[in-house]
């Protein structure tokens, strides 16, 4: 558990880049297959993910060059996650820009990664690689993630 509660007295845009990287939680939400609704723009997340992200440890197997490696692939930034209405509620960077402070399972708070799990927010050992999925078959893994919305 971090002694240092620097999310409780600096705003997203005063972090350090370390300290911006460890609010991820590493549920791997983010890394997953959504849907939008054009008539309504709701958002559909799926159990399908970037064919990047390791579904054992819902981490990126080539962090450092996601983003060439995956073109559409978002970093986020204190400027864009309050426009980032995708991103699920359980959240760290939506939580904190949205003044709703940390969960109890987040690691900064409980010391481990395993709350994330035990919470049923990460998405370990719950997707499948979007490699082989078909674009018109994506609606059929749709699902209903824990404190998505």
């Amino acid at each position: 558990m971090s002694q240092d509660r620097f999310w409780e007295r600096k705003r997203l845009i005063e972090m350090t880049e370390a300290e911006w990287e460890s609010l991820c939680d590493g549920c791997g939400r983010c890394c997953l297959v959504k849907l939008e609704d054009e008539d309504t723009g709701e958002i559909y997340p799926t159990t399908v993910a970037c064919h990047m992200l390791d579904g054992a440890t819902c981490r990126c197997k080539d962090y450092a060059n996601r983003q060439r490696l995956v073109p559409d692939c978002i970093k986020f930034d204190s400027a864009s996650v309050p426009r980032l209405s995708w991103l699920p509620r359980s959240c760290a960077y939506r939580r904190l820009a949205e003044g709703r402070g940390l969960a109890w399972w987040h690691p900064l708070i409980s010391g481990t990664q395993d709350t994330v799990v035990a919470a049923g927010i990460s998405c370990t050992g719950r997707t499948l690689s979007e490699k082989g999925i078909a674009e018109e078959d994506l609606g059929d893994y749709i699902t209903d993630w824990p404190d998505w919305k």
